[in-house]
């Protein structure tokens, strides 16, 4: 017992300030020099200097942080900012009175309630009055209050100043005990702990403070949105995040812009805390001169001078490009307006989304909602405890209003109660005053022969003789039961949450009739994340063009203009003697492109991540762009768009000794620069064909000794990536497949197969002639092929004359024709002569271009290589010098001088090969070389006499890109369009 009261007296001394100071004294014996010392100004006692650090900063610290930077969560107002708008209405400045000096606000803060600089308060004033800073005003300032550029408001002396009626809302009721309040720093006068605050100004106009060890960063918010989620919250107790979002959508600026991502701005009202990104509204409008970048809003709180430098610093220093003039068109009535005009050749939209990366055009907000709780403690809130920390305010405030009304209702019916006693005994009331030699004994004489109340009597004493007529009597008999009732009233809601609760709600509809405006910021739900290299780059149709040397570029559609047929055309590329171009496509920038190599192996890139080059220049190695070995050769190539990928579900692939493989497009998703295995190869096989198909087509096969086959896609299963595939065609000895094409089912009776044979024979075999087959069988014969005639060397399926057929020759002959001259022959023919050759030479391209006013280029994509067929097994590439070259520049209109056809002599009888040859000249004259023919050696040009063509009229010539009318599937199978 004794040595609990021990401890209970040490626990005593501990709390003795005396004690305390005494203990953490660096030393208080009396030999020593830093005991204590007595001055005429009392004692002096050293303190430990750590000890003294610690509690000086603590109490700074504190200080900063309840009476300077962080908001009160219940008002949303720092101590400076409740100053403001409590000393102006102490100074009547409603919204109804008359403007006053900005100075006479700032002396009556400093000199009542706030003892700082005067920069500080008026820094405060300026800011509750700009549009820009606050998504609801509180001060209605008259002047120069500063601007979206950062420049300064005019001086305290010139501004003039009066309250806003939202920030009446603010101090509503103030004036009925609805909060408390503390005394000023010397104690002369009280001013309020916090305002009535019936908006939630917190979220509403959003606050921004640094203390000491901790910051806020709210952001503001649109006040109808927040009326009704605290509506929602007073209905719902339990209600979620995601439920307070179908009301508040997010942050709204007052300056407008753009937020991406709508699961950040949950995260931020789940946690408090996130990064919400901002981005300025901009639209590109074209005019005469081009393009230009007009933008109307800009992120909050991003100083609009300063935006506009650093573009131009951008420009300056060849960061940002395209770039001709820059203005700043902004003014009061249409607001922000930035122009950005652009050079000709700029592309608009990568200008843009440099902007977005490489200044405050996109930005992020990073939110903390943190706010004192009570007024003291400082913690972080999410969305839902700021909402239930007002409702908890205002529940306080309404009841404290209730009862002070309550008070005030009682009191009236108390005197209205003696005056209803004195109007009933007037004639005695009266009496008894005359009969008093004075006031105070008037006064006794009614309180004791009434039995009046001191407030009673006083008010009978103070009430004037015009109260005594008839219907002021009436009056005061209403009064007092309108006051009943209203007692009656008041007593019930202190008595209910619940009536409480619809006061609030009731209050805030009426905030949202008065207040509430459209939502300024848009919100998208994406996100926007880092920008990639895709972001930067425009979205154009280009030209890739890929050698057989293995060099790749890609160029705008642009280069290559629409040009009447005969002119001199455009060189396409410079290429080294023995290179030629071996795949050509029509893509966009966005798209990706995938690789096919003869061993098998699939590499895959972006489209904008091949080299651009000049119409002339060779390109660049495709070793450079991908880690293709040597003894490998590209063989295939497509691309596809996101549309494609959609819509296509396998890649079939090919090879030249018939195997065909069919896999998901799925198993190619991720196929790196280094390449992935396509498909399992024999050694003496080579992949040559690659197809995306829907996995409802048919597939037809030709081989170079003119076997042929049709069946159905379906026959063939898919397979894994790796797989080597089954067989498509059985092929005998030495035969190989010149051709694998694919079609949608039922389209057969549309299609034709074009066949060409190496010595200059073609043909054209209507579809439905090859009957569908079995896949793997050796199939139909599709040509008549003989040493005469050479094996067959390319074969494609056309359904529309309105093309044009260009056969090339090992010795740089070319021939140019319409595809409806190409004669229309049964399955087991040889074809008719396309082309006639010297001795020792064999066409080695055919390619097909559209034929239609102006020759345009035919987009495709989905056969590869697309317009131009090779000989695979060539005796050696068609070589092209520079000479060639130059004179293929300069190509005449000409025509052959002599039409032949032939066929080869089946072993059949006399009788028929007359026959046959008898057809065989009828064929010639229905067809044949059109007139205008072109035909080139290599060497030299010839002409023949022929019949003028047709002119063409200029006026209807069209930019080759600039309408891209893609035939239907219907029309052309030889790749997509």
């Amino acid at each position: 017992m004794a040595a609990s009261d021990k401890e209970s007296k040490e626990d005593l001394e501990k709390l003795n300030p005396e004690k305390v100071a005494e203990s953490e004294t660096i030393g208080n014996f009396e030999d020593d020099k830093t005991k204590d010392v007595k001055t005429e100004f009392g004692i002096m006692r050293p303190r430990i200097l750590e000890n003294e650090m610690q509690e000086s900063y603590l109490a700074y610290a504190m200080s900063v942080i309840i009476a300077r930077a962080l908001p009160d969560v219940r008002d949303g107002l720092k101590p400076v900012h409740r100053r403001v708008l409590f000393s102006m209405s102490e100074l009547g400045l409603t919204p109804q009175a008359k403007y006053r000096k900005s100075a006479t606000v700032v002396g009556d803060v400093l000199g009542k309630y706030h003892p700082h600089g005067d920069i500080a308060v008026y820094d405060t004033l300026v800011r509750l009055a700009q549009s820009f800073s606050m998504r609801l005003p509180l001060v209605d300032g008259q002047g120069n209050f500063g601007s979206m550029d950062g420049d300064a408001a005019a001086a305290m002396r010139y501004t003039e100043c009066r309250l806003t009626s939202a920030a009446s809302e603010m101090l509503a009721d103030i004036d009925k005990e609805t909060v408390d309040f503390v005394a000023n720093y010397d104690a002369s006068r009280q001013e309020p702990k916090v305002m009535p605050a019936k908006l939630p100004n917190l979220l509403i106009n959003g606050s921004m403070g640094i203390a000491v060890g901790m910051a806020t960063n709210i952001p503001p918010h649109n006040l109808g949105e927040i009326c009704d989620a605290v509506i929602h919250l007073i209905e719902n107790p339990d209600c979620t995040i995601e439920d307070m979002m179908q009301y508040i959508q997010g942050p709204d600026f007052p300056t407008g812009a753009e937020i991406f991502g709508v699961e950040q701005i949950k995260a931020a009202y789940a946690t408090g805390k996130g990064a919400i990104i901002m981005r300025a509204v901009a639209n590109i409008e074209e005019n005469k001169r081009g393009f230009r970048i007009i933008v109307s809003e800009i992120p909050y709180q991003v100083n609009k001078a300063e935006l506009i430098t650093k573009i131009a610093d951008l420009v300056k220093e060849k960061k940002l490009e395209g770039i001709s003039d820059l203005r700043d068109e902004s003014d009061r009535k249409d607001g922000v307006r930035i122009v950005i005009e652009l050079k000709a050749n700029a592309y608009p939209k990568k200008i843009l989304n440099r902007l977005y990366e490489l200044t405050l055009m996109q930005t992020t907000f990073y939110t903390n909602m943190l706010a004192l709780i009570d007024g003291l403690q400082p913690r972080v809130l999410t969305l839902k405890n700021i909402l239930e920390e007002y409702i908890k305010h205002r529940k306080a405030v309404v009841r404290r209003r209730t009862a002070f009304e309550l008070k005030k209702a009682k009191e009236r019916a108390h005197i209205l109660e003696g005056l209803r006693i004195a109007l009933k005994n007037i004639d005695e009331v009266v009496a008894t005053i005359r009969k008093s030699a004075n006031r105070e004994v008037a006064f006794k004489q009614l309180k004791i022969k009434f039995k009046l109340t001191d407030i009673q009597a006083n008010a009978i004493l103070e009430m004037r003789l015009a109260a005594l007529a008839a219907l002021e009597r009436e009056k005061v008999e209403t009064e007092y039961k309108e006051k009943l009732k209203l007692i009656a009233e008041l007593e019930a809601v202190l008595a209910s949450e619940e009536k409480i609760l619809s006061i609030i709600k009731k209050e805030l509809k009426e905030l949202q009739e008065k207040y509430a405006t459209p939502r300024k910021t848009k919100i998208h739900p994406q996100e926007l994340g880092r920008f990639s290299a895709e972001d930067l780059i425009p979205s154009e149709q280009v030209i890739i063009i890929f050698t057989r040397g293995n060099y790749i570029k890609r160029m705008p559609v642009s280069s290559y203009r629409s040009q009447i047929r005969g002119g001199k055309g455009v060189i396409g590329m410079e290429t080294k003697e023995e290179d030629m171009i071996e795949h050509l496509l029509v893509s966009n920038t966005h798209d990706d492109v995938y690789f096919f190599t003869d061993r098998g192996r699939i590499f895959h890139t972006k489209v904008y991540e091949i080299p651009t080059a000049s119409r002339i220049a060779k390109g660049q190695a495709i070793v450079n762009i991908l880690q293709i070995s040597p003894e490998e050769k590209v063989t295939a190539m497509i691309t596809l768009s996101s549309s494609d990928i959609e819509k296509y579900k396998y890649i079939l692939l090919a090879t030249s000794k018939g195997l065909v493989k069919k896999t998901s497009m799925k198993l190619y998703s991720k196929v790196r620069k280094t390449g992935i295995l396509a498909i399992k190869l024999r050694p003496e096989d080579r992949l040559r064909w690659v197809k995306v198909t829907t996995g409802d087509e048919n597939v037809f096969q030709v081989s170079a000794k003119g076997q042929s086959i049709f069946y159905k896609e379906t026959d063939i299963r898919p397979m894994g990536r790796t797989a080597a595939g089954v067989r498509g065609i059985l092929l005998k000895g030495d035969d190989y497949v010149v051709s694998t094409d694919v079609i949608p089912a039922g389209a057969e009776s549309k299609v034709d197969a074009l066949i060409v044979l190496e010595k200059g024979f073609g043909k054209r075999t209507p579809l439905t002639m090859f009957n569908m087959q079995l896949r793997g069988g050796m199939g139909l014969r599709a040509a008549n092929v003989t040493e005469r005639t050479g094996p067959i060397v390319g074969m494609r399926l056309v359904s529309d004359d309105n093309y044009d057929l260009i056969l090339a020759s090992r010795k740089g002959q070319v021939i140019r024709m319409a595809l409806a001259t190409v004669k229309k022959l049964q399955r087991d023919t040889q074809g008719v002569t396309l082309i006639r050759f010297n001795q020792g030479d064999k066409v080695t391209s055919v390619t097909i271009i559209s034929k239609d006013k102006t020759n345009k280029l035919i987009e495709i994509d989905k056969e590869l290589p697309e317009q131009q067929i090779d000989v695979v097994e060539a005796e050696e590439e068609l070589k092209i010098s520079q000479a060639t070259a130059e004179e293929t520049e300069e190509v005449a209109v000409v025509a052959a001088a002599e039409e032949e056809e032939e066929e080869e002599e089946p072993a059949v009888s006399k009788p028929k090969k007359e026959e046959e040859k008898d057809n065989q000249k009828a064929d010639t004259k229905e067809g044949g070389l059109p007139e205008w023919a072109a035909v080139h050696d290599g060497t030299a040009l010839k002409s023949a006499k022929l019949k003028s063509p047709k002119k063409i009229n200029k006026d209807t010539q069209t930019n080759l890109f600039e309408e891209k009318e893609k035939p239907s599937e219907a029309n052309y199978w030889g790749g997509k369009l």
